[in-house]
């Protein structure tokens, strides 16, 4: 049952990724890879509210959100590829903002998720 779950969280984080990334290129024709970053927030963001839910949140509701969907949606394979592109192009302010903006906010995106939820929660 909980591999069922994981696999239909995964059929909808996969293709919003995609969906996500492209419609932010469209509207941000930039070197730096805003669509990915959005993805990558995005998860920090649920996954940390999820914890923040703690034994709320059964363990099905978890495998579907927490590992299928975030899991399908966030990408860190892509965000290392893409970090390497830019270093490739030698953008290496752009590499590095890349590097330490994604580790910040997406820390703090999952701390902020996880305290608002502990909050309404707890």
């Amino acid at each position: 049952m909980t591999v069922a779950l994981v696999f239909a969280g995964a059929m909808a984080g996969a293709p919003l990724r995609y969906l996500t990334d492209r419609a932010v290129r469209n509207r941000h024709d930039a070197l730096f890879p805003w669509g990915t970053f959005s993805v990558n927030l995005i998860g920090c963001l649920i996954l940390g509210g999820l914890a923040g839910a703690g034994m709320a949140v059964p363990a099905p509701l978890s495998a579907l959100l927490g590992t299928g969907f975030c899991g399908a949606l966030t990408t860190y394979s892509t965000f290392s590829y893409e970090t390497l592109q830019l270093f490739e192009r030698r953008a290496y302010r752009y590499a590095a903002l890349n590097v330490v903006t994604t580790v910040v906010a997406c820390l703090g995106a999952a701390l902020l998720g996880y305290a608002a939820v502990h909050a309404l929660v707890g």
